[in-house]
């Protein structure tokens, strides 16, 4: 039986919503807040092919060389407001657990609300808490990054 969960983060950054936009899809930008602080996500190591279709992959690099590739498909491409992708294989995703991500920004008076919303398949309510705190702590980097862009 395939097990679903859910959650959304809304975030506000002190950024213009392009700036979130370009952090969320140039790879030299994506290196510097993607991933939790004990890792580093070399911006080599990165692919966006930021179009309806095209991959993204990140290798996030922790103590001891100890490697975490991360990816999926972008599903929609509508920049700078919003992206949808998949990390894993949300259409055959195996024994695995892979999601959907929508990700939506608005901008108001220079700021950027942020709404990120995942979708898992494969995913119990666990997976998605654990999922949830991840994903709150690289968007703690990313605040951090656009604010000093």
């Amino acid at each position: 039986m395939t097990q679903t969960a859910q959650f959304e983060i809304t975030r506000v950054l002190d950024a213009p919503r392009e700036e979130v936009y370009a952090a969320w899809t140039e790879p030299r930008r994506l290196s510097r807040w993607f991933g939790p602080r004990s890792f580093t996500a070399p911006a080599e190591r990165i692919v966006a092919d930021v179009r309806p279709g095209g991959a993204w992959q990140v290798v996030l690099v922790g103590e001891g060389g100890f490697e975490a590739p991360l990816g999926g498909t972008y599903r929609e491409v509508d920049g700078p407001g919003r992206l949808v992708f998949t990390t894993g294989d949300p259409d055959n995703p195996g024994d695995g657990p892979a999601s959907v991500v929508t990700l939506e920004l608005t901008e108001t008076d220079g700021r950027t609300a942020m709404r990120f919303h995942q979708f898992g398949v494969n995913t119990d309510e666990e997976h998605a808490r654990q999922a949830k705190a991840g994903w709150t702590e690289f968007f703690d980097r990313l605040a951090e990054h656009v604010a000093q862009a």
